[in-house]
């Protein structure tokens, strides 16, 4: 996306020195600046990119963003706060161009809802979204500035990983539709209660237009303080047909539906992209056709086969909530399963607890079925304690090397392995262990 001096000049309210002519796009790395571009140093806790402004000339770039008075060549656009420009920037093009605004954030599943909501909509809009999980307020720069011009929905996922965080992206964002997914116990260790998540949350309802859309989940309805429209969907809404592995039919308000992936919990982020399509005009045809064609991205539930095993890695992240519903689904559709369950990140001074519940929760689930259990890192050993008392075969391993090892070295072929962690826990170790 390019901009003129004069319209980023009036967007950031920059003093400005120096001019020219023409449309300049913006880059906020010197790695990959191209010429021509203007250079917006970002500035964090153990770095100043405006240390490298000078590079960035020297590369190419026509100018840079500064907080200092310099002495280098070329424009400088002089502000208080670099990321606030950038934020400016992006909130000018949103205007600027002013495609519909998705917002979707949640504790867990906001990145495949977002994946759906882009399938549907794409059968009628030209969606642009948000990259991989870039989900911060920089990503949500980088987002709206990627989007092409002629973009009609724009699909921005919003991370959180503390008050105020969600709340400031919407101010730039202004978006027309929000999704909350859920509120459950990721980032407690930062937020201290599932009150404060929720509320956290909810922060994407301050600047909302039209219509918030969220799991039917008490605390939300508590604390989403929005006057406008709300839908809350639930999974006990629907009624499913059909469940096998990679795929899933159900009926939601009396159509049926289908997706080329397995679990409650996907079939119940689907509702809030549904909800949303409808809302935005789309047919049935249209809905139905995009939600059959969207499919998981990197990390969660890929297949592969290694030495005659099935590995499906689900380590993209790991909370108690999202832990208990993927391992639940996959010990309900696969024979053979081994379930290999590492540490859950950022779970506050009661994540012993937690990591035990989990246990506890599959224990009482599954008892008396035969299912080998592998659990890696000091936290999944409360995990493995708690499966030990409902009889399950349990292995507890302190590392990757460990569990690679003693699969390769006891299991066999026929068997399938799911592995759920924190990503921290870097599970792809353990696959490429097993290829190697």
């Amino acid at each position: 996306m390019r901009f003129t001096v004069e319209e980023l000049k009036k967007a950031t309210d920059a003093k400005l020195d120096g001019s020219r002519d023409g449309s300049f796009e913006i880059s906020t790395d010197t790695r990959t600046i191209k010429k021509g571009d203007i250079y917006l140093p970002l500035k964090g806790a153990n770095f100043d990119g405006e240390n490298f402004c000078s590079k960035a000339l020297d590369a190419g770039a026509v100018g840079c963003f500064c907080t200092k008075d310099n002495n280098l060549d070329g424009i400088c656009l002089k502000v208080s706060d670099t990321l606030s420009a950038y934020l400016k920037i992006a909130s000018y093009a949103r205007q600027k161009y002013n495609p519909i605004v998705v917002a979707i954030t949640g504790s867990s599943g906001k990145t495949t809802t977002k994946e759906m909501v882009y399938s549907i909509l794409s059968e009628k809009f030209k969606a642009h979204k948000t990259y991989s999980n870039h989900n911060n307020e920089i990503g949500f720069c980088q987002t709206v500035l990627s989007m092409p011009e002629d973009t009609e929905v724009l699909i921005v996922e919003m991370g959180m990983r503390g008050f105020g965080e969600i709340e400031l992206i919407c101010k730039y964002a202004l978006p027309d539709y929000a999704i909350i997914t859920n509120a459950g116990s990721a980032h407690i260790g930062r937020l201290g209660s599932l009150d404060n998540i929720a509320k956290a949350k909810c922060e994407v309802t301050k600047y909302l237009k039209n219509m918030l859309i969220a799991n039917d989940n008490n605390r939300i309805r508590k604390f989403a303080d929005f006057d406008g429209e709300k839908i809350f969907y639930s999974i006990d809404s629907v009624k499913i047909l059909e469940k096998r592995s990679g795929y899933s039919k159900f009926v939601y308000k009396e159509k049926v539906y289908e997706l080329n992936v397995d679990g409650d919990y996907n079939i119940e982020n689907s509702l809030s992209a549904i909800e949303l399509a409808y809302k935005l005009g789309m047919s049935y045809d249209e809905i139905k056709r995009g939600l059959a064609s969207y499919h998981p991205i990197e990390k969660r539930w890929e297949v592969q086969n290694i030495k005659g095993m099935s590995v499906i890695n689900d380590s993209y992240n790991a909370n108690p909530e999202s832990m208990k519903a993927s391992v639940s689904t996959f010990l309900e559709l696969y024979e053979n399963p081994v379930v290999v369950l590492g540490d859950m990140g950022e779970l506050g001074d009661d994540e012993a607890e937690f990591h035990r519940q989990v246990g506890e929760y599959l224990g009482e689930k599954f008892k008396g079925k035969k299912i080998l259990f592998l659990t890696v890192g000091k936290l999944s050993k409360y995990i493995c304690d708690e499966l030990l008392k409902y009889g399950f075969d349990v292995k507890h391993f302190d590392n990757n090397i460990e569990t690679s090892r003693y699969i390769l070295d006891n299991l066999h072929e026929g068997i399938t392995i799911f592995l759920k962690a924190s990503r921290a826990m870097k599970f792809e170790e353990i696959i490429e262990n097993l290829k190697n």
